[in-house]
């Protein structure tokens, strides 16, 4: 079993580093070889998934606002939209997040009028409902994102979410379902994704529950849910509180629901208080370890199961975010809206995830940015407008490599040490994938230097090189610049075609300080 798919050597002595700057032209600080034939697995299209919470403005605000001359009849607001639908958003998650283990999701169906207002126990804000469970999926309707519904695991019951599925999904003539009629949906929803429960392990969260009680509540629900829809793909809570022993809750609950779920979610939040680019840019020696001991756990109950299926890793939860993460509990960052306003780092941040999902494409078959609107997301918005933040277009330019097949590259980079101690990684950050229908080669390259280019040598075993490659590069001089309403133009990626100089099936690259570099290149 390969628990690492990123191969790296070291292949430069320590005494050339020094001398990087002042090479000779034409010599290469490192080496990426690829092997068209030497697939890991689909880029699963479900990998550009996003989140949205009642939490802060990220519904009520941004893409919801009732009365707004932005808004069209229903409330949904037609700028951000028109934003969401241009980023690709495949799969989308809702209501929570720490907000669904409060929520009874029978508060948001029927005439909005007549919903009742409850508190909202997660983020300490009123939730008012008349955002529920008909206005999210016509949002995924006219996005076109597959809807994933997440179940209360903490104060709700198992007959709460069996109840659900038959007002979604349900197409024989029931209570529920005659309810989704009543209230103008004829035809079922036929929601696929179902999540059971959010970071159940974590103290923070309501009804939190140690993992042998959540794995018996999980059990119960997925037997009364298949009941309703036995169509229907199930997301086990995973990790989330790594502080605690992750490791052993992953095990208990994998090897009580390995016949029932067909996904174990993982969230992660990274970042960048100690302001050391490099450091920050090297969580993906963490993000590497999670995904591999994930992947081992999963292939032990695999192997016991009565109900053979394969289980994958849903990366639902992650995206950077600690500028409004505050002392005091969740009712003090409620009340800050979670609205970080991302900078350049930030964006290349967003490479460090998709490169580790892209080299364990056989195992991370989902994952959902956190989150859509306002709420640490690539969408800002206010009554005027909205603008898009710097992780907006990482984030759009991976998307379009969904469907091609990740490869496993071997990589060779001087390596660093970063601040804070773990183990060295290297400079270049890479993972490479093949569209096979048109023929094109995409080469992902994160420079993680904060001062040095980085020249490599690129060659391609299988297929002839084309000389033309097109070239899009997020490369800015200023770490911390931002965007802001009527001014978010300044971290735009470039796009060009470059003629590259190949010698017999290669060619070298250099790759910017700081910098991320996508090559799409024809093979013959």
């Amino acid at each position: 079993m390969k628990t690492s798919i990123y191969r790296v050597t070291i292949s430069f002595a320590i005494a050339a580093a020094a001398a990087f700057a002042a090479q000779a032209p034409g010599a290469t600080d490192a080496r990426i070889k690829i092997d068209t034939e030497r697939v890991i697995g689909k880029v699963d299209p479900a990998l550009f998934g996003n989140f949205t919470e009642h939490l802060g403005r990220c519904i009520y605000g941004g893409i919801f606002e009732e009365g707004s001359p932005l808004s069209d009849s229903a409330g949904y607001r037609k700028d951000v939209l028109e934003a969401v639908k241009n980023l690709g958003v495949s799969v989308l998650r809702w209501p929570g997040g720490n907000f669904v283990s409060g929520y009874n999701w029978k508060d948001g169906i029927g005439p909005r009028d007549q919903r009742p207002v409850r508190p909202d126990l997660a983020w300490g804000a009123l939730e008012s409902n008349r955002f529920g469970t008909d206005e999210f999926l016509e949002y995924c309707r006219r996005t076109g994102a597959e809807p994933y519904l997440c179940i209360n695991a903490g104060l709700g019951s198992i007959d709460d979410a069996r109840q659900w599925i038959e007002y979604t999904n349900e197409k024989r003539d029931t209570y529920w379902s005659q309810q989704r009629r009543k209230n103008g949906h004829p035809e079922p929803y036929g929601v696929k994704y179902w999540g059971l429960g959010n970071e159940i392990d974590g103290p923070w969260q309501l009804g939190h529950k140690n993992a042998e009680d959540y794995a018996k509540f999980a059990l119960e629900a997925a037997k009364a849910m298949r009941r309703v829809d036995d169509s229907i793909q199930l997301i086990a809570s995973g990790s989330s509180n790594f502080g605690a022993d992750w490791i052993g809750w992953n095990r208990t609950v994998l090897d009580a629901l390995k016949n029932d779920v067909n996904l174990i979610s993982l969230h992660t939040y990274i970042g960048n208080q100690p302001n050391d680019l490099e450091r920050f840019l090297a969580v993906s020696r963490d993000l590497e370890d999670r995904i591999a001991v994930v992947q081992g756990q999963i292939r032990a109950a695999e192997i016991t199961q009565s109900n053979r299926h394969p289980i994958y890793i849903a990366f639902d939860e992650w995206n950077v975010w600690y500028r409004t993460v505050v002392s005091g509990g969740e009712f003090a960052i409620g009340r800050t809206g979670l609205e970080e306003q991302y900078n350049y780092e930030d964006a290349l941040a967003m490479s460090v995830f998709f490169n580790a999902f892209f080299r364990h494409a056989d195992i991370v078959r989902l994952a959902n940015l956190a989150q859509l609107v306002n709420v640490i997301a690539p969408i800002f918005a206010n009554k005027q407008g909205i603008f898009l933040q710097t992780i907006y277009f990482p984030v759009l330019e991976y998307g379009k490599q969904r469907g091609n097949l990740a490869l496993d590259a071997l990589v060779e980079s001087p390596q660093y040490q970063p601040a804070g101690g773990g183990r060295k990684t290297t400079y270049l950050d890479v993972s490479t994938t093949y569209d096979s229908n048109g023929h094109y080669l995409f080469v992902n390259v994160l420079n993680r230097s904060a001062g040095r280019d980085l020249t490599a040598s690129i060659e391609n075993t299988t297929g002839r090189v084309g000389a033309q490659a097109e070239v899009w590069q997020l490369d800015h001089a200023d770490l911390k610049a931002t965007h802001g309403f009527g001014d978010d133009q300044k971290v735009r990626p470039t796009v060009k075609s470059e003629t590259l100089s190949v010698s017999g099936n290669s060619f070298a690259y250099r790759f910017p300080k700081h910098s991320l570099t996508i090559l799409k290149i024809k093979v013959e």
